[in-house]
């Protein structure tokens, strides 16, 4: 019988520089992401072994790559992360991404702005 599981990376913390405005594309700012991804784990829940499993240390890698580089629009950063993620990975059923950006320039006080994508 198919196990499918859901595998979440939550509240990856990263320093960068993405944002509409000069300074933000200079100064940076804090950023969380969280991943999740639904995907068959029977091979893997049955085997115990690392090679039948979704490797989610990729999954941090690439996010941190394409963090590294830098977007105006969280709306692209967000969309590179997601389209890597299935490209790299085509077992994945389905996988949610989300980017928040700490404290945006907003002109006043805001927690975050966040980001989500699904596909």
């Amino acid at each position: 019988m198919e196990q499918t599981g859901l595998i979440e990376l939550e509240e990856m913390e990263f320093y960068a520089y993405h944002g509409h405005f000069e300074e933000e594309q200079v100064v940076g700012n804090k950023f969380l992401v969280n991943i999740s991804i639904e995907t068959d784990c029977t091979k893997a829940a049955e085997s115990d072994n690392l090679n039948d499993a979704l490797d989610y240390v990729s999954i941090y890698r690439i996010t941190k790559q394409e963090m590294e580089k830098k977007s105006h629009l969280l709306e692209h950063l967000t969309k590179r992360i997601i389209d890597r993620i299935h490209n790299e990975f085509p077992q994945i059923i389905h996988s949610k991404v989300k980017v928040s950006k700490l404290n945006p320039p907003m002109g006043g006080r805001m927690e975050k702005v966040s980001v989500t994508f699904s596909r």
